[in-house]
């Protein structure tokens, strides 16, 4: 019998006999610790484990997880969750704006590591009033690249149903940048929780976020992992020449490229290129790739 790691925090972890809810405290034994030494936390929320006196004894192969680079400069590692369903992006366009760049180094990652994705726009409530024209353009960019994009507010409702539904029977983490309304949406998607969102803010008409771990919770008859804000997103694991393959419009149009190695920059007869020409790649889309080409090499690896 194995166990799902359900809460992290410190030295300390909750984890339950999935599909039933029935969370466990128990401890990390020393030696997996070190095992996992390139990573801040060898054991991650959704981690399946073998646990014996209360004691985490060895961590089962990963299907899959989504990572980051520290912000500082360490360049230590942070397994955000592993062994999800999907992972569900929540943005906002106005209060806060949540950065494109952020967007699609978080949407890199998932594609690197196959894990299903799909954007939660949050608070259309307000984006309606005040970001209705940058919603139409977020769209286009976003389902142009291939990805969903689904209409919520925590606040009204609307988009609520069909997200309970697409999370009914998964493992579902919710990611973002501070301030777009995680904690609120999981509240709204089960009232019963009563998740903390903090006072409410004049500057972001919602919530402001107060998650400081990862934690998982049983939500509209499947799993939801609440998580924090994320200030940064830094790659891992993705050499450099194949950052196209985790663009999928890139990827596709790379097909069609003259010269093979491409780098998609400067290369006579690019079919990527041609594409951005012909605006079936969005701009927004390859200053993304651009940007994250110019990154330091020693960050990848």
């Amino acid at each position: 019998m194995y166990y799902t790691v359900v809460k992290h925090t410190g030295s300390r972890y909750l984890v339950s006999p999935l599909p039933v809810w029935d969370p466990i405290p128990c401890v990390l034994r020393g030696k997996i610790r070190l095992q996992g030494a390139s990573t801040t936390n060898p054991v991650a929320v959704g981690d399946k484990v073998e646990v014996a006196d209360g004691v985490i004894k060895a961590v089962h192969p990963r299907k899959n997880y989504i990572i980051r680079r520290s912000a500082n400069l360490s360049r230590q590692e942070h397994i955000i969750a592993a062994n999800l369903d999907c992972a569900c992006l929540v943005v906002t366009l106005a209060l806060p704006q949540t950065p494109l760049e952020f967007v699609d180094r978080f949407l890199v990652t998932c594609e690197a590591y196959k894990v299903p994705v799909v954007i939660v726009l949050n608070k259309m409530d307000i984006h309606q009033k005040e970001a209705a024209e940058a919603v139409v353009r977020f769209k286009d960019i976003y389902e142009g690249a291939g990805y969903p994009v689904w209409e919520v507010s925590a606040l009204t409702g609307v988009g609520l149903e069909r997200l309970q539904r697409a999370i009914r029977g998964q493992v579902a983490l919710f990611s973002g940048v501070s301030g777009v309304g995680k904690s609120s949406l999981i509240n709204a998607l089960d009232s019963g929780l009563g998740l903390k969102t903090g006072e409410i803010s004049d500057y972001h008409l919602k919530g402001k976020h107060t998650t400081t771990f990862y934690e998982m919770f049983p939500v509209a008859e499947g799993f939801v992992i609440d998580s924090p804000g994320i200030k940064g997103f830094g790659l891992v694991e993705v050499e450099k020449e194949e950052v196209y393959h985790f663009f999928p419009e890139l990827f596709k149009a790379a097909s069609g490229c003259r010269f093979n190695p491409c780098t998609h920059t400067r290369e006579p007869d690019c079919a990527v290129i041609a594409a951005l020409e012909q605006g079936t790649i969005s701009p927004e889309r390859y200053e993304s790739y651009l940007k994250l080409l110019e990154e330091d090499k020693g960050k990848y690896r």
